[in-house]
């Protein structure tokens, strides 16, 4: 044997023939029956056995290992690289939106400027109409006096008196004590303008802002269509399942569990269990209509409901207004009939919002949501509003400007 000496025990000087499971060290007969002879013994071969297992399940888990921290990383370079994304949107948006305040600013100031000009041009062309007057007086009083003086200078009493009857009227004249020019009034001008321009920016930052934020929800837009599965009988979908509008008759389907029985529901073929994903849908000209997530298992058997409690996060059109189905319910307002909606949800931290895409507002946001299975969009109709009204339709989005 190579090495005979390593493999002898230095205490007894006997081979190393046997392995000490307690404290995992080869030993030889007499160590089982001093320092080691309450412990449990195996003979070499059989810890080789046993180690050399475990060697084998450490070597197939390495790759596996090595595969899961390569894909962590992956998600690191994507995650940094989508943050720097991220960045430079926010710095390109945050540039934009300055820049048009700044020109808000400098209309602001173009304006105040032009008022107070325009201010001063009518003093001046007052103050120019009132010397041109006083001018022509003077000088109507001017030929006057030369008049009176050259009469008065005559001493032919006939020719003195026939001019005298023919010496005109004194023209008409001012009250040289009531003439004046009122200097422009400019105090509270700047403040009123500020007023303006303050009204001014907080409108236009909140546009911005809507707008900014529309963008940022629009970039995770996922393509979805109709799964008529699930499609209630009297639903019909377009052939591409991107329209569904309410037909006039129930149509006899295939029973499925997937297929909502009682009400007038339909489900995407696509789900979601994380991230974030966006979708938009056009109900122009339609008054009656739901939409919005549904988790998996919600009832589609009998009635329900509609809650984020019984796993439904809808925004609902009636003839009433636009609701956010909850309990309470949430009446939103409305300035015009809602003509495309976006919905975006975060599924990891439990948020659904919903767009007025048209007018780039923000309808509302259910948050703090609990998601704990798939989610489906969602689209809802009613036989309230017509057989022959238009259909809904799942759009693309088009980007925001």
């Amino acid at each position: 044997m190579d090495r005979l000496e390593d493999r002898m025990c230095n205490k007894h000087d006997r081979l190393l023939e046997l392995f000490c499971q307690t404290e995992q060290v080869c030993v030889c007969q007499f160590c089982t029956v001093t320092d080691h002879r309450s412990h449990p013994i195996v003979t070499l071969k059989e810890e080789y056995d046993m180690k050399t297992a475990q060697l084998g399940k450490i070597e197939a888990e390495v790759p596996q290992m090595i595969q899961e921290r390569q894909k962590n990383i992956q998600e690191i370079k994507e995650t940094v690289k989508r943050s720097k994304a991220d960045a430079d949107r926010e710095i390109a948006d945050g540039a934009q939106v300055l820049t048009a305040l700044m020109r808000c600013i400098e209309k602001c100031q173009e304006d105040l400027n032009q008022m107070v000009k325009e201010r001063l041009k009518d003093t001046e062309k007052q103050a120019e109409d009132l010397i041109k007057e006083l001018e022509q007086e003077i000088e109507d009083l001017t030929n006057r006096s030369s008049e009176v003086r050259q009469l008065s200078n005559t001493k032919d009493h006939l020719h003195f008196l026939q001019a005298f009857r023919s010496l005109k009227d004194p023209p008409p004249t001012r009250d040289c004590t009531k003439v004046e020019i009122r200097p422009p009034f400019y105090v509270g001008t700047l403040r009123r303008s500020l007023d303006q321009l303050n009204e001014k920016l907080n409108m236009e930052i909140k546009n911005l802002r809507n707008v900014a934020e529309l963008k940022r929800v629009q970039q995770y837009e996922v393509d979805v269509t109709l799964d008529p599965d699930t499609a209630h009988p009297r639903l019909i979908l377009s052939e591409d399942g991107k329209q569904v509008h309410a037909g006039d008759v129930v149509n006899y389907l295939p029973d499925n569990r997937k297929r909502f029985k009682q009400y007038m529901h339909v489900l995407t073929r696509q789900s979601f269990s994380s991230g974030r994903f966006y979708f938009e849908v056009q109900a122009k000209d339609r008054t009656v209509w739901s939409l919005g997530v549904a988790r998996e298992s919600i009832n589609r058997v009998g009635g329900i409901i509609e809650t984020p409690g019984n796993g439904l996060w809808i925004l609902d059109s009636n003839t009433n207004g636009l609701v956010f189905k909850d309990n309470p319910a949430v009446c939103l307002p409305l300035k015009a009939k809602l003509q495309k909606v976006g919905v975006f949800v975060d599924y990891d931290e439990g948020l659904v919002s919903f767009y007025d895409v048209e007018a780039r507002v923000h309808i509302y946001s259910a948050t703090g949501c609990t998601f704990s299975e798939p989610l489906y969009p969602f689209l809802s109709l009613s036989h309230y509003g017509g057989i022959n009204s238009p259909p809904l339709i799942i759009s693309p989005a088009i980007e925001t400007d």
